[in-house]
């Protein structure tokens, strides 16, 4: 697959890094040279240097073969452009990011498509998402939920109190378990686990289960006294804030805190009634406390500050906050938050970057995600007849290194995996990998 991004800035070179993994022909369009020689010093990829939206330079990349254009330069007008210039060159898809919500109205987003933009992406509105979705549970990291629902995936942080911790997964999830352990983080290692291995305190561990199992695995994970968010405090009231507050769920309550005067009248404007807009900064400790911070269950920091988001969530825990969500914007801190057990990372660029990222596979691949803090994927595939994954039971499948089967959907019912199940032509097969070339699980299922 020929695929060209332009803009070598922070989405890009994220971008860079998902597919170089796959071996796609990969070209990276930018004016600045720094910025081309630093990509393509750290990934096999080709550089051209000149205008992203310049027919001249489009040619020289070679946007006339291009299955994937992908444009995520800071300008909006000169990604739209660049794109409607790579579709009159015959790319097959392209992708624009934008800055302004008024671009994902259904109508501009129609206009668009008829012009060769086929799809535009507003980081704003996908990081609005992973919040209330990380909101809508306390007791988890992070939530992902396939198939409409059949199945689900949790991101679990194991604490004392976890009645699984330090025994073989053999023992704890066999065929007939609900659940199925699908990949371990231990620190900066991510496993993909066999039978001989074993949950230690303080990972994250990633289960695949059915939505009638959560209270289940609530239990066992030792998160039942975790209570629900009801009461949230937001710090920031910015573009990230709002779109995300317009979304709460309506059993939820929320207290927006800003510095700025001026913006506090705005959001006053933007909000429901329901959300109190409090000129003041969340740093202060005595002012959360006035407001009532040790009955509040999360604390989101949202501001343009990454160090300023990290350390007021710190602060909210030690008040007693269990569920905490920053907004780190520097993707190179991301490691560095997780390492401070922050709770939910939110990073506008890598959610970006991942949602591109899923429109480089073949059609026969429904939905992937890219789990920023396992370094892994989780996708969505379909085999087809007589594919290699239909032809023997998972225990006799030679699968790729790193991978592993979390389970399927037949029928709309989701099932989890055993060795002894027969996947089958159709079926909705949900698999986890760690560092592994997509192209090589799409053969197994073509």
């Amino acid at each position: 697959m020929k695929i060209i991004i332009t803009g070598a800035y922070a989405i890009g070179t994220y971008l860079a890094r998902l597919l170089s993994r796959n071996q796609e022909e990969l070209t990276i369009i930018d004016n600045d040279e720094e910025r081309l020689d630093r990509i393509g010093s750290d990934y096999d990829l080709m550089t051209v240097q000149g205008s992203p939206s310049s027919l001249k330079t489009l040619k020289e990349a070679g946007a006339c073969e291009a299955d994937l254009f992908i444009a995520v330069t800071l300008d909006e007008n000169e990604n739209i452009n660049s794109c409607i210039i790579a579709h009159a060159l015959k790319a097959k898809k392209t992708v624009a990011m934008v800055n302004d919500d008024e671009y994902m109205e259904e109508n501009v987003l129609q206009m668009y498509k008829q012009l060769g933009v086929d799809e535009l992406i507003y980081p704003e509105t996908l990081a609005a998402r992973e919040i209330i979705n990380g909101l809508k549970m306390s007791w988890v990291r992070q939530r992902w939920d396939v198939h409409d629902d059949a199945l689900v995936m949790l991101g679990i942080k194991l604490r004392e109190g976890c009645e699984i911790l330090d025994r073989p997964l053999r023992e704890l999830s066999g065929p007939d378990d609900p659940y199925h352990v699908v990949a371990i983080k231990r620190e900066d290692e991510t496993i993909i686990p066999g039978g001989n291995d074993v949950l230690k305190l303080h990972d994250l561990a990633y289960f695949m289960t059915t939505h009638e199992y959560i209270p289940y695995i609530r239990k066992i994970v030792g998160k039942e006294h975790y209570v629900d968010v009801k009461n949230v405090m937001v710090m920031g009231g910015g573009v990230t804030a709002v779109n995300a507050l317009q979304i709460l769920p309506k059993y939820m309550d929320a207290k927006v805190f800003e510095v700025s005067a001026e913006r506090c009248e705005e959001l006053n404007e933007l909000l429901d009634d329901n959300i109190l807009v409090i000129h003041g900064d969340a740093r202060d400790i005595p002012l959360l406390t006035d407001e009532g911070i040790r009955n509040t269950q999360a604390f989101v920091a949202l501001t343009g500050n990454t160090e300023a988001n990290i350390l007021a969530c710190l602060t909210a825990k030690r008040l007693g906050v269990r569920k905490t969500v920053a907004m780190v914007d520097n993707i190179d801190y991301i490691s560095m938050a997780e390492r401070l057990d922050i709770g939910t990372v939110i990073n506008k660029k890598a959610i970006a970057a991942s949602s591109i990222y899923q429109m480089m596979l073949d059609v026969d691949v429904l939905n992937i995600r890219f789990l920023m803090s396992a370094n892994a994927d989780v996708a969505e595939f379909i085999p087809k007849e007589g594919s290699m994954i239909t032809r023997k039971p998972v225990k006799d499948l030679t699968m790729p290194q790193g991978t592993t089967i979390g389970g399927l959907v037949r029928n709309g019912e989701g099932m989890l995996v055993s060795g002894n199940t027969q996947i089958n032509a159709g079926d909705f097969v949900v698999v986890f990998c760690h560092d592994v070339n997509m192209k090589k699980l799409e053969k197994l299922f073509n």
